[in-house]
């Protein structure tokens, strides 16, 4: 039988991402969070899912192993995937942010920056024309400028909370992200109808 196979990302968005499904009637029965199997057949058996981490979706879908996946605009800019964005699901809504002990950026001639996205880190301070040192974290960010570890931090932020609690400041805003859907180009031109009615079904039930 031809389905889509539907590579979503496990995590915080995962539960909302479910509910989106289910209002668009697309239920997945074998589905519940305690289970611990990766692969699900929706009941007409049109959509395989597949649970993945949130930052390989968007390599799953490049290479073809999934045709479309939902995942955090964060992963889809720090992997460079190939792929078509087709849809804003306006779920888990956070921020990129620059931030630091201090209010505003030293000039230094070389910055370090520690982050779990240093691409993303490396373009945005490229765009200002400064260079800069990365420290791949991937985790517990916000310690990096305590201790002397970076100067900066390039981290995701949904209230701000976790960076003020830990004496930092926001000092710039990169850019909006949230959850979205993507597709693979080849299936896109092979699965189009199927790909397109999930879409238009999607798009349904954001309204």
């Amino acid at each position: 039988m031809s389905y889509i196979t539907l590579a979503l990302a496990k995590g915080r968005t995962a539960k909302s991402s479910i509910s989106l499904l289910k209002n668009i009637d697309i239920h997945f029965p074998g589905f519940h969070e305690e289970s611990r199997k990766l692969v699900f057949y929706d009941k007409e058996e049109k959509i395989k899912l597949v649970f993945v981490k949130a930052v390989d979706v968007p390599t799953y879908v490049e290479k073809g192993a999934a045709d479309i996946g939902i995942v955090g605009k964060d992963n889809i800019l720090e992997s460079q995937a190939d792929v078509y964005e087709m849809l804003d699901l306006k779920l888990g809504k956070c921020k990129f942010v620059v931030a630091g002990k201090s209010q505003q950026l030293e000039e230094k001639q070389k910055l370090t920056i520690a982050s779990k996205y240093p691409v993303i880190a490396i373009k945005h301070f490229q765009k200002k024309g400064q260079s800069i040192e990365t420290v791949k974290l991937n985790g517990s960010v916000e310690l990096a400028p305590l201790i002397g570890l970076a100067d900066y931090i390039v981290d995701i932020v949904e209230t701000g909370n976790t960076i003020n609690e830990n004496g930092l400041t926001i000092i710039e805003e990169i850019e909006d992200i949230s959850t979205r859907l993507i597709v693979n180009k080849a299936s896109f031109a092979t699965k189009s109808e199927n790909i397109r009615q999930f879409i238009n079904s999607l798009k349904s039930g954001l309204e």
